[in-house]
């Protein structure tokens, strides 16, 4: 199984938009005769040494409990995860943990975790993990996602990104955590403010599919990326001086690191970008991928 990458929010789109990133999770799952429930997991690339090998870990822990979702018994399994999306940085490696999770309870209920009416649900399932849809509906489903919440109901539509886009990324050698960046965000916005994402947003998911050369307009955020400066002024600093060039860029996520759209995938000069790794990475058009289970 293959989970994507994701980068979430793009601008003003907090919680609401998010794009699959061809950058990928590997999950390889058998079953074992051990006692049911029981999990023994080998984890390499991000993670290593620091996740639970264990039935805590979190792939497992969704799985169990969207197999009891659907009323099957989960059998013994081992899992060798090999991890490319580096954890703690803004690019969904929660999401594609989740996803993974769900999406192998369903294959070994025999079922299609993007078929529908099950694909519905398993975003739902997915999403009250997560807390929010739109990096788990990226990673579900691929390309461009606009996400909502209908009375606590997980909702999503994808859309296909427009061909040109060149996304790259930014990595840091920091961590952050989501709930920590959360709590930085201010309980209320100026109507001002609130009127602008508004804007930003609408327009944002126009450029993303449509109409690329906005996307510098577009990606402009008064919502979180400035409250969250504080706690990660050299993403914020690398942002600011991008866009100064001319180059639409946002914090991924929760950060912190630093997701840019440049046209033609021309980056300035390197004196820029500063003390970041940089990837240059596809759009995932696809989601996750299950190919078997033994």
């Amino acid at each position: 199984m293959t989970v994507p990458a994701s980068t979430a929010n793009l601008g003003s789109g907090f919680d609401t938009l998010a794009v699959a990133l061809a950058l990928h999770d590997v999950v390889e799952i058998t079953r074992t005769d051990a006692a049911p429930r029981t999990a023994r997991v080998e984890v390499t690339g991000s993670g290593a040494g620091e996740v639970p090998v264990d039935e805590s870990h979190l792939v497992v822990r969704v799985l169990h409990a969207t197999m009891d979702r659907l009323g099957v018994p989960p059998p013994a399994l081992r899992l060798r995860c090999t991890n490319a999306v580096p954890h703690a940085r803004g690019l969904g490696s929660s999401a594609a943990a989740i996803v993974a999770g769900v999406a192998a309870g369903y294959r070994l209920a025999g079922l299609d975790v993007r078929a529908e009416p099950v694909r519905a649900e398993a975003l739902r399932l997915a999403a009250s993990y997560e807390g929010h849809a739109d990096n788990v509906a990226a990673a579900l489903f691929g390309g461009l996602i606009v996400a909502w919440n209908v009375e606590n109901r997980y909702r999503s539509v994808r859309l296909e990104p427009h061909s040109e886009l060149a996304p790259v990324v930014f990595i840091p050698g920091v961590e952050s955590a989501t709930h920590t960046m959360r709590g930085l965000l201010p309980e209320t916005v100026p109507h001002s403010d609130a009127v602008f994402a508004a804007g930003r947003t609408a327009l944002a998911v126009h450029a993303l599919t449509t109409e690329p050369e906005l996307l510098l307009e577009a990606t402009e955020d008064r919502l979180h990326q400035e409250y969250r400066g504080p706690a990660m002024p050299e993403t914020l600093e690398l942002v600011h001086r991008l866009r100064n060039n001319g180059v639409p860029a946002v914090v991924s996520g929760a950060g912190p690191t630093v997701f840019a759209l440049p046209r033609g995938g021309e980056l300035p000069d390197s004196s820029v970008v500063g003390d970041f790794e940089v990837r240059r990475l596809d759009v995932d058009r696809t989601g996750v991928r299950v190919d078997r289970m033994s």
